[in-house]
């Protein structure tokens, strides 16, 4: 529970005890914008996936159309011409070795590693530093591709990647709270339709179980299916 316990009770008041619908959801959340920094907004959904089967795992990708709020830091492994359209497109870091070093000694200040195919022998070796942080370029993400300007300027523009965890849930950010109501709900709605339309074959019983959305320092409010 946030530190202000007094604030936090006040806005758990105002959750109601049932799920609503998303209108009035983002709503009641942005009655929540009290705080003196701009809080994200984060989307919660339960879904009935078994994490330990391989077909069932929820993983993507996509750009929300109205972005997320944050200009993301992005660092690809790439060469040759590769290596200058990534920095013609925006890149904050652009390298080989050199990169691999710097990271394996601890520089951590991004949000979004991108690699070359080619370049994965090298990223390779950094997954232990890199995937616990959800940090490790991936195929299914779209984070290893050749497409690296397009990639970075996705990222830049508000690209949100996701995976569902252990407990067959996905997480993100979808926007921030000073942005208007519709802006925030078009956002929300387009990660749902996303995920909607992820559903894998193997599921048989209710692919989404529950959606939450809450600010940084607020209570959750849930979504009526």
């Amino acid at each position: 529970m946030p530190k202000n316990s007094k604030r936090y009770r006040a806005h758990a008041d105002k959750v109601p005890a049932e799920p609503v619908d998303l209108t009035k959801a983002v709503e009641i959340l942005k009655s929540f914008g009290d705080t003196k920094f701009d809080q994200s907004v984060e989307i919660h959904m339960r879904l009935g996936v078994d994490d330990k089967q391989a077909d069932q795992v929820v993983r993507g990708s996509l750009v929300l159309p109205h972005g997320i709020g944050k200009t993301q830091r992005v660092v690809v492994f790439a060469k040759g011409d590769l290596a200058e359209a990534a920095k013609e497109a925006g890149a904050d870091e652009v390298g080989q070795d050199d990169l691999a070093k710097k990271i394996k000694d601890g520089w951590l200040e991004f949000d979004v590693c991108i690699a070359t195919p080619d370049m994965m022998g090298m990223v390779g070796p950094l997954g232990r530093v890199l995937g616990p942080r959800g940090l490790m370029p991936s195929p299914r993400a779209g984070t290893v591709t050749t497409e690296v300007a397009k990639t970075v300027q996705e990222y830049k523009a508000g690209k949100v990647e996701f995976r569902n965890d252990k407990g067959g849930n996905v997480h993100a950010i979808v926007g921030k709270l000073s942005f208007d109501a519709n802006k925030l709900q078009e956002n929300i709605e387009a990660f749902m339709e996303f995920i909607d339309s992820l559903k894998p074959a193997a599921i048989k019983g209710t692919y989404v179980k529950g959606v939450a959305i809450a600010a940084t320092m607020s209570p959750g409010i849930r979504i009526a299916a």
